[in-house]
């Protein structure tokens, strides 16, 4: 099924970039009516999209609460969940610094900005984009739920994985009196994951309908018109991707190569998406199948979601300093590496959705005297560039979630790749107690 579902996603991808681009082609002609219909259509395809990402949205809340829950469990003691979470947070926070730098040394090296020939915005102009400042206090207090149900209701992450630990380490001190509770969350891991696998059925229509809607509203020209700055960044992308899995290669040898296999799909599905919440279930199954265990992969994940979107932190950098240099503006060495830490804290708990770095970047620039404004000539091709960094950000929390493993004491045996996974065995005596091999072993 994984290796079909992935044939599928391929030919949707290619089938909406040639329906996507005739239909562009064969309307626009420059008229403000050419690009109202062509806006009206693109909005009939993103009705699908929107429907996948909702149905996507559905499941991510019950499925990091129970598969966080089951794993914590399985811990067997609240060291060993201290030891990981110290582990996790140093990983991502040496992940980010090298994210940021690799952005602010290649925007400086390739100038993508100076020269620019592009009429460029005003600087009184606006994005429309939230510029809400950084607060500690509320970053702090928002971590905790007020309820787990509106946490839950509005996908919330943090929020899920602070309640999801408070119960996991509960259920630790109980003990025996709360293994059918864990035998109860065993079983919701196993349904969401059977929902995960119905969802996923409709990905390549949700593809093909996410990239021919957005070719059919912006048309190929766009991507022309900042060319350089787009292959600039693809090429950091490039970069970073070596970085990553270099690391990966360091720490568990050879494997690395199926990792990169096994994660195909999530990687397609993000790229395609611009969704790094669209490719959360495959990923933990991918790490799951790869030898994560899933007690590593449940905690990390998550985590990872809000803390270690590598991808989306090197655009940070990039995109800013991109702008300053289309406007002019010469930053210093020292404000070049004060805006790098500042990014580096507002940019922890972002949300794994489209264009919530461009939200960070807003609440940035205007810190350093850089128009805002400059938002707008990168607009156009974002969702292009959201789709890259995307896809990183599926690579760099897979890479992490895999070290992490490795420092914990190893990896599981690989399950075949392109298998189903197989049906959950009927209720036995003990279940609870076993700690299982896989999220599909219980």
């Amino acid at each position: 099924m994984a290796k079909r579902l992935t044939t599928y996603i391929l030919i949707g991808l290619a089938l909406g970039l040639v329906i996507g681009w005739a239909i562009n082609a064969g309307i626009a002609d420059g008229s403000e009516a050419a690009n109202e219909r062509l806006k009206e259509i693109a909005g009939y395809f993103s009705i699908v999209t929107t429907l996948f990402l909702r149905l996507i949205k559905m499941i991510i809340a019950p499925l990091v609460f129970s598969t966080l829950v089951v794993g914590i469990a399985h811990m067997g003691d609240t060291a060993a969940l201290g030891r990981v979470g110290l582990r996790s947070l140093t990983w991502f926070i040496g992940a980010s610094l090298v994210s940021l730098t690799l952005g602010l040394v290649l925007v400086n090296l390739l100038q993508p900005g100076v020269g620019l020939n592009l009429p460029l915005p005003p600087v009184t102009e606006s994005a429309g984009l939230a510029k809400a400042g950084f607060s500690l206090k509320d970053f702090i207090t928002h971590l905790v739920p007020a309820s787990m149900i509106e946490a839950m209701a509005t996908n919330e992450i943090l929020q899920i994985v602070v309640f999801s630990v408070f119960v996991g380490v509960a259920i630790t001190a109980v003990g025996e009196k709360a293994a059918p509770l864990v035998k109860a969350t065993e079983a919701l891991v196993h349904v969401m994951l059977q929902i995960t696998d119905y969802v996923m059925r409709f990905a390549p229509i949700a593809v093909f309908a996410a990239v021919a809607g957005t070719l059919t509203e912006r048309g190929p020209g766009v991507i022309g018109d900042l060319a350089y700055f787009m292959g600039s960044f693809y090429l950091g992308l490039i970069i970073l991707w070596a970085l990553l899995l270099g690391v990966a290669f360091l720490v568990v040898g050879k494997r690395t190569g199926l990792l990169v296999r096994y994660l195909r799909e999530p990687i397609l599905l993000g790229f395609s998406t611009a969704s790094s919440e669209a490719a959360f279930p495959r990923t933990l199954e991918a790490l799951d199948r790869f030898g994560v265990p899933p007690r590593i992969a449940s905690f990390v994940l998550p985590l990872g979601y809000s803390f270690n979107l590598d991808g989306s932190m090197m655009y940070m950098t990039f995109a800013a300093i991109f702008i300053a240099q289309a406007y002019g503006i010469d930053l210093t060495l020292s404000q070049e590496i004060t805006l790098l830490l500042v990014l580096m804290v507002t940019s922890k708990g972002i949300a794994g959705v489209p264009r919530a770095s461009l939200v960070v970047i807003a609440a940035t620039l205007p810190l350093f005297k850089i128009p805002e404004a400059g938002l707008l000539l990168i607009l156009a091709v974002d969702h292009f560039l959201d789709m890259g960094r995307t896809a990183t950000n599926v690579i760099g929390n897979a890479v992490a979630s895999t070290v992490i493993a490795k420092w914990e004491g190893g990896l599981d045996p690989i399950e075949p790749a392109e298998s189903d996974p197989p049906k959950a065995p009927s209720n036995v005596p003990g279940a609870a107690e076993k700690a299982p091999d896989s999220f599909r072993d219980v």
